[in-house]
């Protein structure tokens, strides 16, 4: 089957007409290349989506008190409670399967007054009382100095890091950063470190960079909140969804707080698990789209092949009746009727997934030199299972586009295929 005057055979029967050969390929080239830039777009799509969440522990959620809307044991509904440090300490003794359970204050912000002083220079930051697991929960890039350690926490050290926005607004070009003094709402914290975000999970990037963290137990000594704690940023382990946990956690601090069981507005919750694969099945259905609409597309240039093919076939009955009467098998014409199809079909797809990479090579150089760390669209790529996908489409088209002219060519009897003119 795959000797050299069946090949020769091949080429020559493509070649005999150029110009109807090229545009009868270009559907199948024109939909396999549409197919892998539409997965390649999806792709950019979602890395860029994911780069904005900068490595953030997305099996997380985050809480916070809000106003029971039921009475419970004599506790009338609207009533305002807070979280408690023995909360944290409660939550990990009682939920199983978590990873990081941290409480957090903060003060402040940039919507709102100036908060921060330094010399003649102020500016409004959010600055948040935290633990040093937070850099695990929501990653950043400590470019000087170092970040919160528990003998921070411990001995409750007045001790600050600040973002890079925070150095570029507080301090001039060229000061020293470390070790010097900048004053939260009166207090005095020394600058020990400073940061960039990796990602802003969504929100405004500049923003993100204009935070300041100070230990915990320092916050609430400095700003008289005692044992209080605003909102926590709870994380599960690997083998856990905090989505799946998270009932249990709102039931320790129902308990806690007298809440009513089933009273579902008390407390306040972000599920950022719940959320990013809400994020993953979006681009799941957006794989799909791509398949689909790819595969139309080819399937219409199939079509084209199979048309063309049977238009080959009759031009070549008086050949097909030679062979058959010469003692040529059913199968060895359907199978030459076949290979020949696959061939077309393979050569056009083949080029056109050279084409799509092509591209992608062009837009990916583009790309690196530009500036992505705020872009929503990254490195678009296709894996060797997209090749190896397509190569297996383009096969089972090319036999669908041969089928029906093959079945034609050896349902003609030699003796008619002779007298064809």
């Amino acid at each position: 089957m795959f000797s050299r005057d069946k090949w020769n055979e091949i080429i020559e029967s493509l070649s005999s007409n150029w110009f109807r050969t090229i545009l009868t390929a270009f559907g199948v080239f024109w939909g396999i290349f549409i197919l892998v830039i539409l997965l390649a777009a999806g792709r950019g799509l979602e890395n860029g989506v994911k780069q904005g969440f900068g490595g953030m522990a997305t099996n997380s959620m985050f809480m916070w008190a809000q106003t029971p809307s039921k009475p419970y044991k004599g506790l009338p509904k609207g009533r305002r409670y807070n979280f408690k440090t023995g909360d944290v300490t409660a939550i990990k003794d009682n939920v199983g399967g978590l990873k990081y359970v941290s409480p957090r204050n903060q003060l402040g912000g940039f919507g709102g007054s100036n908060n921060v002083v330094r010399g003649l220079k102020s500016g409004a930051f959010n600055v948040y009382g935290d633990y040093p697991e937070i850099i695990n929960q929501q990653p950043m890039d400590i470019t000087s100095g170092r970040f919160l350690n528990y003998n921070d926490v411990d001995e409750k050290r007045k001790v600050a890091v600040i973002g890079e926005a925070v150095k570029s607004t507080m301090y001039d070009n060229g000061e020293e950063v470390l070790g010097s003094y900048i004053k939260i709402s009166g207090v005095n914290f020394q600058v020990i470190g400073t940061y960039k975000k990796k990602g802003n999970g969504g929100g405004n990037p500049e923003e993100a960079q204009k935070e300041i963290y100070v230990p915990f137990t320092a916050f609430s000594q400095a700003f008289n909140r005692g044992d209080l704690v605003g909102w926590m940023a709870i994380t599960a382990d690997n083998q856990h969804s905090i989505t799946n946990l998270k009932s249990q956690i709102f039931e320790v601090i129902k308990t806690r707080h007298s809440i009513h069981p089933e009273d579902s507005r008390a407390i306040g919750n972000f599920d950022l698990f719940e959320e990013f694969n809400k994020i993953n099945g979006l681009f799941i259905a957006l794989k799909a789209v791509a398949y689909f609409v790819g595969i139309l597309i080819l399937l219409s240039g199939v079509i084209g092949i199979s048309n063309i093919m049977l238009i080959v076939v009759k031009e070549r009955t008086n050949e097909i009746g030679v062979r058959r009467a010469l003692g040529a098998t059913p199968w060895s014409i359907r199978g030459q009727i076949l290979l020949e199809s696959i061939f077309l079909t393979i050569i056009s797809g083949m080029t056109g997934i050279i084409a799509a990479t092509g591209l992608l090579m062009l837009v990916n150089s583009f790309l690196q030199n530009t500036d992505t760390s705020e872009m929503m669209f990254i490195n678009p790529s296709v894996d060797l299972g997209v090749v190896i996908t397509a190569l297996l489409i383009l096969i089972f088209s090319g036999l669908l586009a041969g089928l029906i002219p093959a079945q034609n060519a050896i349902k003609i009897k030699p003796v008619d295929a002779l007298r064809t003119e």
